[in-house]
Order: structure tokens, then sequence, then C-alpha cells
């Protein structure tokens, strides 16, 4: 019993160690193919080489967190494949122990990891993106075209024949924004009249709005009612329901609001809930990675190639990521219910491993 809590001490060491070498790789290899990224990005800006590395330092953390799973892929090949290669394998298996016994501490780290991630590390990482997006969006060639979903509603701004234009709705319902109110200013910020409409019909880029009232400056409320008019936009119903692009700068704690509050707005919150999905999943993704790093060094021999290994894990990662965004497509255009689509992918390696496990166990 000693004994083995000591060899699983050791293990757990080894692993952690793996662990913490090969994130500090990704991070290295993450920051040089950012920055240059940034580089090109500031490439006619006048801002010197402390905004870009700025800007990636905050970025980064984002990228390890999304490629952390495949970060313990090759952990998991590293750390059996050494254990292998200096015998201390053997050892253990005199001592008693299986190999499925071998892969329990890594398969327990890992999901501890994966928790530790989703609680502690993803809060971060997503106010780092934000502030990232905040500052490189001042340097956006179209930064007079926002907008935002808030607690208080819809809000656009944009800039329409000189004048700037900031719009509020309640929410969105189909094709149309409902509640609307567009406050029109000059290009110096001075306010010239608010129009006020029940409903917009935002199909295309060219706003159909009935039955509007126009109010001006001094709060006075024209006699002419306007019964139809064509508002041009640069926003149309399929760019207003793509405001969440970047849902990394949502932390996790934060998900279920965000999708209370865009299903309150008319919102199609399909990727926000493949989101939350993705993060329950995190910790049993990250197992199904040890487990298949086991399967991979444990349960077969490639007389000890190392180049081998390499081509496998970079294949399998490969076909993992490409195989989870497949799956998470067709979660998206309702083929397969979103929890199916985020699921399926690591219950299917998680059978594989199993097959592979047992056979692997056998040796």
């Amino acid at each position: 019993m000693i004994r083995s809590f000591i060899v699983n001490k050791y293990n757990g060491k080894e692993f952690l160690k793996v662990i913490f070498n090969m994130s500090i790789l990704f991070l290295c290899l993450g920051f040089i193919i950012n920055l240059f990224e940034e580089i090109n990005f500031f490439k006619d800006y006048d801002v010197g080489i402390s905004v870009p590395i700025g800007l990636t330092a905050l970025f980064v953390p984002s990228l390890l967190y999304n490629m952390f799973p495949f970060v313990v892929l090759l952990s998991g090949i590293w750390f059996f494949l050494k254990i292998k290669k200096t015998d201390e394998i053997i050892a253990m298996k005199v001592s008693g122990m299986s190999n499925f016994s071998v892969i329990m501490i890594p398969s327990i780290l890992s999901i501890i990891l994966g928790i530790f991630f989703i609680t502690a590390v993803n809060p971060i990482t997503s106010t780092l993106v934000k502030k990232y997006e905040s500052i490189k969006g001042k340097y956006e060639k179209d930064q007079e075209y926002l907008a935002a979903i808030t607690v208080n509603g819809i809000w656009i701004k944009e800039q329409n024949y000189g004048k700037i234009n900031l719009i509020r709705s309640t929410k969105l319902e189909n094709n149309n924004l409902l509640d609307i109110s567009i406050y029109q200013f000059d290009s110096n910020n001075n306010f010239l009249k608010r129009i006020e409409a029940k409903s917009a019909d935002i199909s295309s880029s060219h706003w159909k709005i009935k039955n509007a009232t126009v109010i001006d400056k001094d709060g006075k409320i024209s006699d002419d009612k306007i019964y139809e008019f064509t508002y041009s936009s640069m926003y149309d119903i399929n760019k207003i329901k793509s405001l969440y692009s970047n849902i990394d700068t949502v932390s996790f704690w934060n998900l279920e609001n965000e999708i209370e509050l865009l299903e309150n707005r008319g919102y199609s919150s399909k990727d926000m809930r493949a989101k939350l999905q993705q993060s329950l999943a995190f910790p049993f993704f990250l197992l199904s990675m040890i487990l298949l790093s086991g399967v991979f060094t444990l349960g077969f021999s490639f007389k000890d190639n190392n180049w081998t290994y390499i081509f496998i894990a970079i294949i399998t990662s490969v076909l993992i990521f490409y195989f989870n965004r497949f799956s998470a497509a067709l979660g998206k255009m309702d083929k397969l219910p979103i929890e199916i689509s985020v699921w399926m992918p690591i219950l299917i390696i998680f059978i594989f491993s199993s097959v592979g496990l047992i056979h692997a166990n056998q040796k």
C-alpha cells in the first residue's frame, strides 16, 4: 500500500511536470505566431512594438485554454513514453501495478485540471480577451460602427450619410426589431432628431420602418406621421444575430445569464448553449485525451520510434479538432441537439479508448 502510494505520487508529480513544460512550449509558440499577426495588423499605425506585445500577452492565455486538450494529449504521450523508455513501467508492473493503474493517476489529475481551468482560468482568460478586443477595437477602421446587447436592450451605433445614428430596440422577434428608437446626431455630435417606431423589418440592410413618429431636438412631435420609409444600415438580421462572434469574452460563470439575456432579446442562444456544454464537458474531454494517449503508447508498440508517436499525435489532434467542428456545425444547423453535438465526440473517444485500454491492460 505504501509502495503504491509512493509510485502514484511519483507518477503524479512527473505528469504535472510534463504538463507544465508542454504548456510553456505552447505559450511560447502561440506568443511568437500571434505577435507576427499583431505586428502585421499594426504595420500602418505608429504604435511601436509595445502595443503588439501587450495585445499578444492578453490573447495567448485564451489560446492556451482552447488548445489545452491537445496539450494534455501530447503530455500524456510524452509521459507514458518516458516511463516506457526508462523501463520504469516494468518496475511498476513488478510491484503489482497494471497498465490501467499507471493511467489512473494522470486521468484523475486531468479531471482536476479540467475543473480548475473551467472555474478559475476561464474567467481570467475571458477578461483578458475582453480587454484585448477593447484595446484593439480602438484601432479598427470601422470603429464608428458598433453593436451590443445589454440588459437595457439592443444598441447599434453607425454613420449614415454624414450623420451619426444611435439605435435602440427592446428585442428581436423573427426579422423585426421591436420598439425601435433612432437618435440622430450631426458630425459634431449635436442632437438633431429622434425617430420612434413599433418595429423595423431588418431582413436586409435596407430596413423597412412603418408608422414612425419624428421628434425634433426641442422635443416637439411632428404632425406628419411617416407611414413607411427605408433606413439604410450596415446591419441586417444575419449580422445582428452574430454579435456574439467571439464567445471567448464570456466567462463560464456568466454563461447562463448571457443565455437568458439573449433569449429574452429574441436572439439565438445556440452558440452560447454550445459553449456551456463544452465547458461542462471540458474535464471529461481532458480525461479522454489521457486515455487516448495511454492507448497509443501502452497499447501499441512502434519500436520506440519517437517520430512515429509524434506523427500519430499530430494526426489525431487534427482529426479530433475537425470532428469537433463538424459535430458542432451539426448542432448549429439543428441536425443534432446541442448537447449531443458537444458530447458525441467525447463519447466516441471514450468508447475507442476503452477498447484500447482493455487490450493494453492485458499486456
